[in-house]
């Protein structure tokens, strides 16, 4: 391997002053500049003075390694599938920015010292760059389809090799070059931040500076809140921690200094952490999806264009040869895997609004790459879960501000802190009585008001031993931080309407003026005024042809909703966060997905009995119908709420919410918040 990186180097090192590749020159000193760069600086970088810098210096180091992402020169990059099908066509130019964008994620592995996954980027582009050398020579004009095999043929051939290192990243505690970052570097200097090979903005530097004013005591208080509710989810459900060896930590890089408390947390109950990147490249993206911890966003248009690169490439063999992979690795690793207790999350919101613009030139799934789309998630996700037990693991979810938020930044991280420690106590007794009135329901009726057009009819489940079961989890701060709600999974016969929402933010877009119809739980279509189609098809869908109401709930969290009202936070709030603030519905999977024989009991010792749906009844019979392996939610929030009523099997309709409040009797307390804010 160190033999065909130096051969790959010094090859690439003489491109850089070659010529005679008549039009495609442009791009391939430009692309093969780049990788040049990369390599030099892989040099410098081995001498550890280089990160006693100062932050300006390393700062403007990078900016020269990802300029060629930054906007102002990424309109006219040959990574934008735009403008590369300007010059070369649309067919070669997306191929072109593909191989380009591929190319571009070279830079973490030279940081992370993972040479195989350097060489197999270095050795494409010399294949390419024959390819076109020799057409050129011989008087051929190099063609698409040849460039498409070769790019396919990389894709395809090292699935396995990429297979095995997602594997060992996921589950794997030696893979530990995130944890050294955080273990051997003091955390109160920003520099530590460049040593990941990411992009770092002035939000994760001012993050990591912002963290490093607070007292031990709050950073232990952040901490234990992350990790608590972690053990929390295993002991509400009844499932045992000690036989669990490993958990995921995912994070946004800048908050260093909560993760290695978290780190610490997590040892006191047994636990190694598992920390692997986010990546951007082929083998590991999910559309706009990040799985992992998150660098800072330099283009997320960038990112737009090049969420479905996968369409270029997926076909039959592909899906086939991916799955073939997985299931030797999972197998190698299959001890490992068992090991693994869940993901920790801890997430961020707060960045700049971001609309994307779709452009004909992006590569995008036609109908049939839909299909194939979704077949290959539904085995992957089929295949992952014969592995990993569900019934025995667990997660845990929390998000914190980002100073990108706004110049009240520090003030509204203090008010999150407040929302993420509220006592579960008050919460648990409230949600209560929502609990009661809605188990002697037969469905629940939700109507917007001022401008909102929600009219929808959900069916609930029967009770055949009301004294001992319930239809709704009561939800305090365990897995899903913070507390507030009460859910369900709906009956889908019967469950029926409009859902809309004025304005909401799903997987990092706005929406405006959504609209899903739903018949017998089913959705049959979906529409918003500022976005096209596919958004809703790609974003909210996941490109299944419909998807089930998997959810519905109540969020109780006034105060979360008071304190978005103070700081006009509404349009920023996550949706950890947003689903707290009124009713919401999430489309796809129940939450009890691939759980639903475990047992969940809530606070009153009624066992939770609404887990599964007319599609998750499927899973002994036929597994491949029971899941789609999504879960999308989508929040009303309080004020455009007319009135959710609870329809009793004989008709009578007893209130809950109506004009945006609580009016059943015992839950009046949540109104405090909202009118304070008010």
């Amino acid at each position: 391997m160190e033999e065909r990186f130096e051969l790959a180097k010094n090859r690439i090192k003489e491109i850089t002053k070659e010529e005679g590749m008549m039009e495609y020159q442009p791009f391939f000193t430009s692309l093969s500049t780049y990788l040049d760069k990369v390599l030099q600086h892989a040099e410098t970088i081995e001498n550890e003075d280089y990160f006693d810098q100062s932050v300006p210096v390393l700062f403007a180091a990078q900016q020269e390694l990802f300029g060629e992402l930054k906007e102002e020169r990424y309109e006219k990059s040959f990574a934008n599938p735009s403008y590369a099908s300007s010059v070369f066509g649309k067919s070669m130019g997306q191929l072109l920015a593909f191989l380009f964008w591929e190319e571009m994620q070279i830079l973490p592995y030279v940081y992370e010292k993972k040479l195989p996954e350097i060489v197999i980027r270095l050795e494409l582009f010399l294949e390419i760059y024959g390819y076109f050398e020799t057409a050129l020579k011989d008087g051929e004009r190099p063609d698409d389809k040849s460039v498409h095999d070769i790019l396919y043929w990389y894709v395809s051939d090292y699935s396995e090799d990429s297979v095995y290192a997602r594997v060992r990243e996921q589950f794997l505690s030696e893979e530990d070059f995130a944890v050294k970052i955080i273990e051997e570097n003091d955390l109160c200097k920003p520099n530590y931040l460049f040593r990941y090979g990411g992009y770092v903005s002035e939000n994760e530097i001012k993050t990591a500076e912002f963290l490093a004013t607070l007292p031990e005591e709050k950073i232990t208080l952040l901490a234990d809140t992350f990790t608590e509710g972690f053990r929390k989810g295993f002991l509400a459900a009844g499932k045992d921690l000690s036989i669990k060896k490993t958990v995921n930590i995912r994070y946004k890089i800048g908050f260093e200094r909560v993760i290695k408390k978290a780190i610490e947390n997590f040892a006191a109950m047994g636990l190694k952490p598992l920390l692997y990147r986010a990546s951007g490249d082929i083998f590991r993206k999910r559309g706009m999806i990040k799985i992992g911890y998150e660098d800072g966003a330099i283009n997320r248009q960038a990112e737009y264009d090049h969420r479905e690169d996968m369409a270029l490439f997926l076909d039959g063999h592909l899906i086939t040869r991916k799955l073939e992979c997985a299931k030797e690795a999972y197998e190698e690793y299959k001890v490992q895997i068992r090991d693994f207790a869940g993901p920790a999350c801890f997430e961020t919101f707060g960045e700049a609004d971001f609309i994307p613009k779709d452009f004909e030139a992006n590569p995008a799934f036609d109908e049939e790459g839909r299909k194939l789309s979704v077949k290959y998630q539904a085995k992957a996700g089929e295949l992952i879960n014969s592995y990993i037990h569900m019934e025995e693991r667990s997660f845990t979810i929390i998000a914190f501000p980002i100073p990108e938020i706004g110049d009240r930044f520090e003030e509204i991280f203090d008010a999150t802190i407040r929302i993420n420690t509220l006592n579960y106590e008050t919460y648990q007794r409230i949600q209560q009585k929502l609990i009661d009135t809605l188990d002697r329901a037969d469905s629940v009726a939700v109507h917007g008001r001022d401008g909102n057009e929600t009219d929808l009819d959900i069916k609930l489940c029967k009770l055949a031993d009301p004294k001992n079961e319930t239809k709704f989890e009561n939800c305090v701060a365990d897995v899903n931080i913070p507390v507030g709600e009460v859910f369900t999974s709906p009956v889908l016969e019967g469950t029926n309407g409009l859902l809309h929402v004025k304005k909401v933010y799903i997987n990092g877009l706005k929406y405006e003026d959504l609209r899903i119809e739903i018949q017998d739980g089913i959705t049959k279509g979906g529409s918003t005024s500022n976005l096209p189609p596919k958004a809703v098809l790609e974003n909210i869908m996941y490109h299944h042809e419909f998807l089930p109401m998997g959810e519905f709930a109540i969020g109780t969290n006034t105060t979360a909703y008071a304190v978005a009202g103070k700081f006009n936070l509404f349009e920023k709030l996550p949706i950890l966060i947003a689903e707290k603030t009124g009713p919401h519905f999430a489309f796809g999977d129940t939450c009890y997905s691939e759980e639903e024989e475990v047992h969940y009991v809530n606070p009153d010792g009624k066992e939770m009995i609404a887990k599964e749906n007319t599609y998750s009844k499927k899973r002994h019979e036929n597994p491949e119908e029971a899941y789609f392996h999504c879960h999308t939610d989508i929040t009303i929030p309080y004020e455009e709420i007319g009135v959710i009523e609870a329809v009793m099997p004989d008709g009578e309709r007893v209130s809950l919410l109506r004009d945006g409040k609580f009016v059943l009797p015992g839950t009046e307390e949540l109104n405090v918040a909202l009118e304070e804010f008010e």
